[in-house]
């Protein structure tokens, strides 16, 4: 776990625990998950999505609230002005990154599925489509899109006129939308597509496993330099299922929630040593993504609350 991001969780339970808590920090405490999701949207990085909660707080914590007419928006101003700073900072980081670069992945509540929604815009083939916007594309598609907020709030969030942030709007839209899956991802069949995987594996049936992969099915391993991983997308069913064969065959697999939706933790030896989540287009796996990366897999035992509403309205 990233240090400031132990902080800031430490800082806000130690907020939550307070008793009676003032009323910035009680505004605060409510909409903390609310924020945490829209920075991680922006950001693919819950570590770094925690310091940005950190900087908003403090920034939080400076105002008159007798001048803050709608306090939610004033605080997802602040947390999208912090998240595209640091989304600029994090995209030359990822410049000189390692190998493929993936979202870091979180262990997500039940719930989360039920919101099609937001299952949707954190899932980690959406998130790798979002990763494909300039930040103040990705920012206004995620203000916009997942969270439903009008033209003039996302304009006084990202610096830019309401005429403007439609026309971004429009082109990120267009953007995701070709890029997007294009079949049906539902939960049932990633489950499906999970099940015949891990069953494959733990049977020794390849052929099991390349009748769930699309032909051109394209794997990406993420291993920060760090863990071992291929260092360029693994391309065809033939090709994924001889490295996903060397990769798990002394390996343990659970099915758990990720980003919203069914995922693997595949564990070595009692440790987690990867997450593995899909994704599904017309009914066959047509990506595989791999987290390797220790740096990434700090947090994944431990479930991340995220929402698109206020603590007060769940």
């Amino acid at each position: 776990m990233d240090e400031h991001g132990e902080r800031t969780t430490d800082t806000v339970e130690h907020l939550a625990r307070e008793a009676p808590m003032d009323p910035a920090t009680e505004v605060f405490v409510t909409h903390r998950n609310l924020l945490f999701t829209v920075a991680y949207e922006m950001l693919g990085s819950a570590a770094d999505a925690e310091d940005v909660l950190q900087e908003t707080w403090l920034r939080w914590a400076r105002v008159d609230l007798g001048t803050v007419r709608d306090r939610r928006a004033f605080l997802v101003r602040i947390t999208t002005r912090e998240a595209l700073t640091r989304l600029r900072t994090l995209r030359r980081r990822k410049e000189s990154y390692v190998g493929p670069w993936l979202p870091e992945p979180l262990l997500t509540a039940p719930d989360v599925a039920e919101d099609v929604e937001l299952a949707d815009s954190v899932s980690m083939a959406m998130m790798l489509v979002l990763e494909t916007l300039a930040p103040v594309e990705r920012a206004v598609f995620v203000l916009r899109e997942v969270f439903d907020l009008g033209y003039d709030e996302i304009a006084d969030a990202v610096d830019k006129t309401p005429a403007a942030v439609r026309q971004i709007a429009h082109r990120a839209r267009n953007h995701v939308a070709a890029r997007r899956p294009r079949g049906d991802a539902s939960p049932a069949k990633a489950r499906d597509a999970l099940d015949a995987f891990q069953r494959a594996v733990q049977t020794g049936d390849m052929q099991g496993l390349l009748d769930v992969l699309a032909p051109n099915v394209v794997l990406l391993t993420d291993g920060g330099g760090v863990a071992r991983a291929a260092m360029a997308p693994v391309v065809g069913a033939d090709q994924v299922t001889l490295v996903l064969g060397r990769l798990v065959t002394a390996a343990s697999l659970r099915t758990v929630q990720v980003n919203g939706n069914p995922a693997l933790i595949v564990r070595l030896e009692g440790e987690a040593d990867s997450v593995l989540t899909v994704r599904i287009d017309d009914g066959l796996v047509t990506g595989l993504y791999a987290v390797c990366n220790p740096e990434k897999l700090a947090r994944i035992g431990l479930e991340t609350t995220v929402s698109r509403c206020p603590e007060e309205l769940r």
